[in-house]
């Protein structure tokens, strides 16, 4: 082949690849009215999922995504085989003993999922397999599997399985004695379920066909093969779901909201009696129930904005009678509890960070267990002891990949369990902070760092700014193993803990919701402009992401601040507010007026129609845009981003930056399963950052 001819052909291929045309949406305007106020919607049609013109759209997209990043092609199989390096191939999770066994899981070299073991707790045991979640997922795009819950005999369990990631489960049992699933199963229901502790029975829930609303609490009986109904919430707010006391002496049933909650229990080997009212329902009341033995203990919001410990006697569980174990702190947000024979332990949390506290029953003061890092996380593992003399929990930081402790009650120390263990990474060579950057109004808000080592703060350094901030989640400085593919390329990552989340506190959250849910993405941005103050990157270097709710901050921020971010990812991203939660038919909606408020209420309304990130779209210069959705997805629809991405489309005003979106065509809402699969997702997202900023 002639230089000259070689030399026409690559101006041709770059020619096309510049004249490639993402797909055109078609416009078929659709008037919305509400409170006199009216809304044309040209990207309506999209919510009609069986539509060959909406799927042939969304295959459209995939093409056009895969066209345009066909040039990482060997950049992201690069960086899938270096963040599956990290992964160890191997793995055991630390045993743990539970009546006469001792149960753990292992991860096996090629396998995607957990195998899970037991064997009895006796010299020279044999191990047994339990479960192989690979063996369940052959052939499968998608399998979330529910952990294994033992019948009292220990022979029998059940677990539930969704292998479409639309949250509906079917409810298995397996008899270990012979091996074999049993003809008898349970479809179409939460996967929440907890044995009797007599005969074989389960309490199960089971949601709305149509909203996914869980208000249906069933007893099954294995042996008569019965189905009895034996609660319905029928407040639309409001979900039931099923528990057992850490003493299996309990069964509850909790019925909740977002600003509510009502408890109602038997004992668990009377599975026929009646459930009793733990304490009537009031508004912006919220506890939590934990059986003490020979008394109740009552996390509660009662008096005590950010929570605080109460204890009353079996008879009478009147708030009356309710006494105050650890009292409400208003500078710490008292976030669960663990209730043992001997001692009590809470997960707190202070000025942006976990805290484990342990107090002995009887006394007035405890301990907090000490961790090193600035930045970190700490949580309750797994703990199925009701007598048990030390407390497990998992601890980790940005920097720091997490390692499982048995705190010893009575030592008032911690032994490591074990320290997981990440191939070809040295937690030393990477350094985490924590800063605090102002917001318009004051309010301190908390930025976890984490960066190579001798990186200069000379803003020439590309960052990633992560953000959630909803439903008061608390969203902790964690390690990720794929996350060091940035910063080995000089990257800074930074977690701004936006208000929306509870790190400060219970007010934390209460100023991100409702007609303050604009602090949420002010906040962001206020975060991001203190970062690229202080030197750890500039506007044109930086990339913001968030999931879900955190897709709504992302397009919010975009329609604010543009000129901020150099691209945004958008994961499964709930951008069509006002449109999504005036569909009461919708998966979520109903429950959801307790966090974004009820626009059927003009003020709601207008409130969200101010910061929708779709009804707010405008001709403006847009960031480099990169959009992930799944087709199943019951918690935020396909059609959202989809419409968001259209519409950006045809309103920007510079169209030579990225704007792609994938669509996962057989999954839901957290994207593939399998611990290999989400790095595809992963090495997707990075490739197309490297893109933008040049990195081969």
């Amino acid at each position: 082949m002639s230089k000259m001819l070689m030399l026409f052909l690559l101006l041709f291929t770059s020619v096309q690849a510049a004249d490639l045309q993402a797909p055109v949406a078609e416009k078929n305007p659709k008037v919305l009215k509400k409170h006199g106020d009216t809304r044309i919607d040209n990207y309506f049609w999209m919510r009609e999922k069986s539509s060959e013109k909406v799927l042939n759209h969304l295959k459209a997209e995939n093409a056009y995504t895969a066209e345009m990043m066909k040039d990482t092609a060997d950049l992201q199989e690069r960086l899938y085989q270096e963040m599956r390096s990290r992964v160890k191939e191997e793995d055991q999770t630390v045993p743990y003993k539970d009546g006469d066994y001792i149960y753990y899981s292992k991860t096996l070299k090629g396998s995607e999922y957990s195998v899970y073991y037991r064997k009895k707790d006796a010299p020279g045991a044999l191990e047994e397999v339990i479960m192989d979640i690979n063996e369940l997922g052959k052939g499968l795009d998608y399998i979330n599997v529910t952990y294994p819950s033992f019948h009292f005999n220990q022979q029998l369990f059940g677990y539930a399985v969704d292998t479409k990631g639309d949250r509906v489960h079917t409810i298995y049992f397996k008899d270990l004695a012979t091996g074999q699933v049993l003809d008898q199963k349970i479809e179409n229901v939460t996967g929440d379920f907890v044995w009797a502790e007599t005969g074989r029975i389960i309490f199960y829930s089971k949601h709305d066909p149509q909203t996914l609303r869980s208000d249906k609490i069933f007893k099954y009986d294995l042996d008569t093969k019965k189905t009895t109904l034996i609660y319905h919430e029928k407040d639309e707010k409001r979900e039931a779901y099923v528990s057992k006391t850490l003493t299996k002496k309990y069964l509850m049933i909790i019925s909740g909201s977002s600003l509510s909650s009502e408890v109602r229990y038997i004992e668990s080997d009377k599975p026929d009696s009646k459930f009793k009212v733990f304490a009537p329902r009031e508004k912006e009341h919220e506890y939590h129930v934990y059986d003490g033995g020979d008394r109740f203990f009552i996390m509660t919001n009662w008096k005590a904005r950010n929570f605080r410990l109460m204890e009353v006697g079996l008879k009478d569980t009147s708030k009356k009678n309710w006494k105050e174990v650890i009292p409400h702190r208003p500078d710490v947000l008292v976030e669960s509890v663990l209730v043992f024979k001997d001692y009590i332990a809470t997960s707190e949390s202070f000025d942006g960070l976990n805290q484990l506290y342990v107090i002995k029953r009887g006394e007035t003061k405890g301990e907090y267990i000490k961790f090193p890092d600035p930045a970190y996380w700490v949580g309750f593992e797994i703990n199925v002891n009701y007598n048990a003399k030390n407390l497990r929990y998992d601890f980790g930081s940005m920097n720091r990949p997490y390692s499982s402790f048995s705190y010893d009650f009575e030592k008032k120390d911690s032994t490591l369990l074990k320290e997981k263990e990440f191939p070809n990474y040295n937690s030393a060579d990477y350094e985490s902070e924590r800063v605090f950057a102002r917001a318009a109004d004051g309010a301190r808000i908390p930025i976890s760092i984490v960066y190579k080592k001798g990186m200069k703060k000379d803003g020439k350094a590309p960052m990633v700014v992560y953000g959630y901030a909803s439903y008061g989640m608390s969203m902790s400085p964690y390690f990720s193993s794929s996350r060091v593919s940035l910063l080995e390329r000089g990257f800074v990552y930074a977690i701004i803990h936006a208000r929306g989340g509870s790190e400060m506190g219970r007010h934390w959250y209460e100023d991100g919701k409702f007609f303050k849910k604009k602090n949420t993405f002010t906040d962001f941005i206020a975060g991001t402009e203190y970062l690229i103050k202080n030197g750890y990157s500039s506007p044109k270097l930086v990339f913001a992401n968030g999931e879900s709710a955190g897709g709504l901050l992302m397009g919010a921020i975009m329609n604010l601040r543009p000129d901020l971010y150099k691209g945004i990812i958008a994961g499964v991203p709930f951008v069509d507010v006002v449109t999504t939660m005036l569909d009461s038919s919708l998966p979520l909606t109903t429950g959801e007026y307790e966090e974004w408020g009820n626009p059927n209420d003009k003020k709601y309304y207008d409130y969200m129609k101010s910061y929708s990130p779709y009804d707010n779209v405008t001709a403006q210069d847009y960031p480099n845009l990169l959009v992930t959705t799944g087709l199943n997805d019951t918690q935020v629809s396909y059609w959202e981003p989809a419409k968001w991405v259209a519409k950006l489309r045809e309103l920007r005003t510079d169209k030579s930056k990225l704007m792609i979106m994938k669509t996962e065509m057989e999954v839901g809402h957290g994207g593939k399963s399998g611990r290999y699969e989400y790095l595809r997702d992963a090495a997707l997202s990075y490739a197309f950052i490297f893109k933008l900023t040049g990195i081969k």
